[in-house]
């Protein structure tokens, strides 16, 4: 079997990727057109050469500025339907989903809006496709918290639908400090928690720090700069924290995709995951970023097979569940 081949047929879990961050550009017109919005564009491939970022706050304004087409429920199942779908096609057998409610109820659609059409593409996702995946909730962490505590009360009669909560957008001068009432209620609501800590950001190391002592997370997304800290990567192995490294999206947003730093996690027994991020942007689901970092890296059938099992163990999932996957992979690694 070829390594290629071994990659596509790998049991994959993802525990990184943003829904409105899956919304390519031929499903951005079809829902533009279905609800009346002219698009500055002439057609999807025109759409899809305009995206031309170079760091976090630049795609971020793109990334935005795209959700303007998702205003009603069946907007919202139509993306997740399609995402759930190229998972499938990719052997991806659970995914745990971010989705930004803050970006939908500020332009008025409402949170039952959005969360349902979610919630049914999840269902019939799993009921025809067997394609398991639950949603975490992200606060914007470039608005208040305020707006994130109204957003989480907003979200509790919808609790059985999420798993846990997340932060993203833009770091700077928005530290994980800024939002510690809002996970400690979280917390204290049953949700799971994460946090992004986006690659080379200011006090990127500190912001790790204050994920791990004083917000307590569950696991951190990207935390590539962990590395500067070798106490902290002690810390980070030792309580087998998740991180959810992006590297397609890394080689948009930084200089390089930071393969390394997934060898290095690796070596140092930390609890590395590969994902995709927002892949209607940066040109890559999960199955291009684990090509991605076995070119780069040459890891082979076993640590291709590690990195599966790491984003399964690190999956918000009964233990039992978690077995079933791992054996899968298993059996997929004796079979090559």
């Amino acid at each position: 079997m070829s390594i290629e081949r071994f990659i596509h047929d790998l049991p994959k879990c993802e525990l990184h990727v943003h829904i409105e961050g899956t919304l390519e550009p031929e499903l951005k017109f079809k829902l533009a057109a279905r609800n009346g919005i002219a698009l500055p564009f002439a057609d999807p491939k025109a759409m899809r050469a305009s995206y031309a970022f170079h760091d976090l706050p630049s795609f971020l304004a793109l990334y935005y500025g795209g959700m303007e087409v998702l205003l009603k429920e069946p907007d919202f199942y139509d993306l997740t339907m399609a995402y759930l779908a190229r998972a499938h096609a990719q052997n991806v057998r659970y995914a745990e989903i971010f989705f930004d409610p803050q970006a939908h109820t500020a332009r008025g659609v409402s949170f039952d809006t959005v969360i349902r059409g979610l919630r049914r593409a999840q269902t019939d996702a799993e009921n025809r496709l067997g394609v398991h995946s639950q949603l975490i909730l992200c606060f914007l962490r470039d608005w208040s918290a305020e707006f994130a505590m109204a957003t989480l009360l907003e979200s509790l009669p919808y609790k059985q639908w999420i798993v846990g909560v997340g932060l993203d957008s833009d770091e700077k001068n928005n530290p994980p400090a800024k939002f510690a009432k809002v996970f400690a209620r979280a917390r204290e609501e049953g949700y799971l928690l994460t946090m992004h800590c986006d690659v080379n950001q200011e006090d990127s190391v500190a912001h790790i720090w204050d994920c791990v002592n004083l917000i307590g997370v569950d696991r951190i997304d990207h935390g590539c700069n962990a590395l500067e800290d070798a106490v902290l990567c002690r810390v980070l192995a030792e309580r087998k924290l998740c991180l959810t490294v992006c590297p397609i999206s890394n080689a948009f947003v930084t200089d390089g995709p930071q393969t390394d730093v997934v060898g290095k996690m690796m070596d140092l027994g930390m609890r590395v995951t590969i994902n995709s991020d927002d892949p209607a942007y940066f040109g890559g689901y999960i199955e291009e970023n684990l090509a991605l970092v076995q070119s780069k890296l040459g890891l082979g059938r076993e640590g291709l097979a590690t990195l599966s099992r790491n984003a399964f163990e690190a999956a918000w999932l009964p233990r039992a569940v978690k077995d079933g996957y791992l054996a899968m992979v298993d059996d997929c690694l004796a079979r090559a």
